[in-house]
């Protein structure tokens, strides 16, 4: 049997709000890498790193949509108010994904397309953040958001897409590599719980 310390059979314990603002960070890496591509000028590296910002935001578009909006919107006008503009900001994203996906890579429409794609999605993750998970968080108590976390991970390994599980059998120092690599904001004050839903699998 094995033992209760043994990594592979830890469970992830990072509530909803956290593993989306993990999810968020990731990005926030992938996009400073985008622009670090962009400043060398160099088109391959550009177009590898502005593919898997297009499925990171295909999976967590679709979580937060599926699962973590349609638990949260009725808990006040107000949050019924902020998951509507939530989901047009979506929409706007998903349109800027589509019109990449038909565009020619690393040409100059493409490039400018990337940059507002960013932008939007910058400004969409810092409104979650700062206004709608503070509400949520305090009208919420910790068993309906321990999970919804547990929920969204399966939605996402639904979708494919790796979770936090998937790295907890890493070391910190592993982690904080892979941190350093993906250019993750905030990596040097986050727990290992933290870095391992945050980190991409290396």
């Amino acid at each position: 049997m094995a033992s209760v310390l043994d990594p592979h059979h830890l469970e992830v314990t990072l509530d909803a709000l956290q593993l989306l603002t993990s999810d968020h960070n990731r990005v926030r890496g992938l996009f400073n890498l985008f622009k670090q591509a962009h400043e060398s000028d160099d088109s391959a590296r550009m177009q590898s790193i502005a593919d898997r910002i297009m499925q990171e935001l295909e999976v967590h578009t679709a979580i937060e949509e599926e699962v973590f909006y349609p638990q949260v919107q009725s808990r006040s006008e107000d949050m019924g108010e902020m998951v509507a503009e939530a989901m047009q900001e979506h929409h706007v994203a998903k349109t800027l994904l589509e019109e990449l996906k038909a565009s020619t890579p690393a040409s100059e429409a493409w490039v400018a397309k990337v940059q507002v794609l960013i932008e939007n999605v910058e400004h969409h993750a810092e409104e979650e953040e700062k206004e709608m998970f503070p509400k949520v968080r305090s009208s919420s108590d910790g068993a309906f958001l321990d999970s919804l976390g547990q929920r969204l991970e399966a939605q996402k390994r639904q979708h494919g897409a790796p979770t936090a599980k998937d790295n907890l059998d890493l070391t910190v120092d592993q982690l904080h590599k892979l941190a350093s690599e993906q250019q993750i904001p905030g990596r040097s004050k986050m727990t290992k719980e933290e870095l391992a839903a945050t980190v991409a699998p290396g």
